[in-house]
């Protein structure tokens, strides 16, 4: 996320956990393309093949269940423990259900801590929106279907986009931007923002 504080005007644009919800949404529709021989393909996410991916992203869910229901997020490295036996489809389509449930249900607007640094419920579901929209994209991508971000979804999340991604962010987290037509979708400027190569 970009080093620099974020305005409280973020929470008209985001629409909080609503667009939380549609991105999950999404995600989960990609969900559907995931087959046990295809979690060696590669992906757009540098080093990760698909089975790296969806763990990455139940990371995710981790810790945006942990910012509503603790108001704290250790983003500290941990050893993974998880089963390699158990499906990760599963697992993410069950971690999303109980995360939408948590945030809708979340009693007020309050601050969550991440790293030390303050932030708004609003500001990191916006976040983990635009986080959750774009690895949808990139498991669709992955199992090799076209499976656009949907216009209006993506055109909110560009407007965040440069509010929590700053320069400082790439390489290491984002790749750099790729330059598409000005008449591209908004799916695909919005993936080409965050260094994808859309189809």
């Amino acid at each position: 996320m970009a080093d620099r504080p974020v305005s409280e005007d973020f929470v008209g644009v985001a629409g909080g956990v609503e667009l939380l919800e549609r991105a999950l949404n999404y995600a989960l529709g990609s969900l559907h393309l995931v087959t046990p021989p295809g979690m060696a393909r590669p992906t757009s996410c540098r080093r990760w093949d698909l089975r790296a991916l969806l763990r990455h992203i139940d990371d995710s869910l981790i810790a945006l269940h942990e910012a509503v229901a603790i108001g704290h997020v250790d983003i500290a490295a941990s050893e993974d423990d998880r089963d390699p036996t158990v499906d990760p489809v599963l697992t993410l389509r069950n971690r999303a259900c109980l995360l939408l449930g948590a945030w809708t249900n979340a009693d007020g607007p309050h601050v969550i801590s991440i790293a030390d640094q303050p932030l708004t419920t609003s500001i990191v579901a916006g976040a983990g929106a635009l986080e959750i929209a774009v690895h949808g994209w990139d498991v669709a991508d992955a199992c090799g279907a076209h499976r656009p971000i949907p216009a209006a979804l993506a055109e909110e999340l560009l407007l965040l986009g440069p509010l929590l991604v700053a320069d400082a962010d790439r390489p290491a987290h984002f790749a750099a931007p790729v330059d598409v037509p000005s008449w591209s979708s908004p799916g695909d400027r919005l993936v080409a923002f965050l260094g994808r190569h859309p189809r």
